[in-house]
């Protein structure tokens, strides 16, 4: 019985590439790169890709199609999808598109501490953030630009295309509370702190069931 397995953005970009021809790992690898969807997946480690098209293998979703032998070239292994990888790759796509998924990145995690920091600090981090956040917003369109150009669809620019968006959205709020900051409509104080670290003068002391009566 083959093994199941859990949806993933580089196991659904493995099966949608294997969906249009067969491949061998590191043609994947280097189709992600040039279709510029390592923007979206991670590739950073190969070995990472590995596992993923080792599950894939076991849960019956590709086949190996051949092993080919070069001199110049070490033994690899071409891969196909199998139909039961279309299926799942269509359910795949479907799901993630379908359904919002609950997730937790970390600026909005560090953001629920900013109590921690003082408003100057603070100041001064989202300052630096949103001029990464410019810098990475101008790129995107960049690259938007230059691809468009080569006569690339706005079909296969669509996830540059998100990124872009939610790049200057993050980039617009993260402005305006850089000036809520600025001009001190946004304040606390170490105060403030004191009193959402659970240890309040009129909190109940808990019992102590090891004292003698």
């Amino acid at each position: 019985m083959n093994a199941p397995m859990r949806s993933s953005p580089l196991a659904l970009t493995v099966l949608a590439l294997l969906h249009y021809r067969p491949l061998h790992p590191y043609g994947v690898q280097r189709l992600i790169r040039q279709w510029g969807k390592d923007q979206v997946v991670n590739v950073g480690q190969r070995a990472g890709l590995y596992r993923t098209i080792d599950r894939l293998l076991a849960a019956g979703l590709i086949a190996v199609r051949e092993t080919g032998r070069d001199r110049a070239y070490p033994e690899r292994t071409v891969y196909e999808i199998t139909e039961a990888g279309r299926r799942t790759a269509h359910a795949w796509l479907d799901e993630m598109l379908a359904e919002p998924k609950q997730e937790f990145p970390v600026f909005p995690a560090a953001l629920s501490h900013l109590l921690m920091l003082t408003p100057p600090e603070a100041l001064d981090v989202l300052e630096r953030r949103a001029e990464r956040l410019r810098r990475h917003r101008a790129e995107l369109e960049r690259n938007l630009r230059e691809q468009t150009g080569r006569g690339l669809p706005r079909i296969s620019l669509i996830e540059v295309d998100y990124l872009r968006a939610v790049a200057a959205a993050e980039e617009e709020w993260v402005t305006a509370l850089i000036e809520e900051l600025r001009t001190g409509r946004l304040r606390w104080s170490a105060e403030d702190l004191a009193g959402f670290d659970g240890t309040a003068e009129d909190a109940p002391e808990p019992a102590d069931e090891r004292r003698a009566p």
